[in-house]
């Protein structure tokens, strides 16, 4: 590894950095979810190609399976020390998502597939009654040097 990725690597370890806003258990509010975290990752200079293949699966199956009536589900988003955490929270405790292998003429039951697929770990995690929460973690190159910031350095 050069020096220069060294240096944004440990620049990555050294600012930890946080998301998390709540959405509509809803087609719409898993879309959005998915937009909004890409949106905030490319802000982050993270990759965010793979995580927003994730995010989209776990806010669908929030928005499907683990829906209540009025109830939202919240995206978090936490980067920190090369590892981006990707946590879907809703209310749905008693349902447990299960991967599992779907048929050829199955039209659904993949996106847990995707979810193992991408992400170097995943699981679920009980939260306080009656939440849960799915997350997957990705692990994180250092971000590629972007150009320098309008304001400039100071000082010259």
């Amino acid at each position: 590894m050069n020096q220069e990725n060294t240096g944004a690597a440990a620049q990555l370890d050294a600012r930890a950095r946080d998301f998390s806003v709540l959405f509509s258990s809803t087609p719409r509010g898993a879309r959005l979810a998915r937009l909004l975290a890409a949106e905030q990752l490319r802000s982050w200079g993270l990759p965010w190609e793979a995580a927003a293949q994730i995010i989209a699966e776990l806010a669908a199956n929030a928005a499907t399976h683990g829906r209540l009536p009025g109830r939202s589900f919240r995206l978090a988003l936490h980067a920190e020390r090369g590892t981006l955490r990707i946590e879907v929270t809703d209310t749905r405790g008693d349902r447990r998502p299960v991967r599992r292998e779907p048929g050829e003429e199955d039209e659904g039951g993949r996106g847990l597939l995707l979810v193992a697929a991408l992400a170097e770990r995943w699981g679920v995690a009980d939260d306080r009654f009656p939440r849960k929460i799915v997350w997957a973690e990705l692990d994180l190159a250092a971000p590629e040097p972007g150009p320098p910031c309008a304001g400039g350095t100071g000082g010259q």
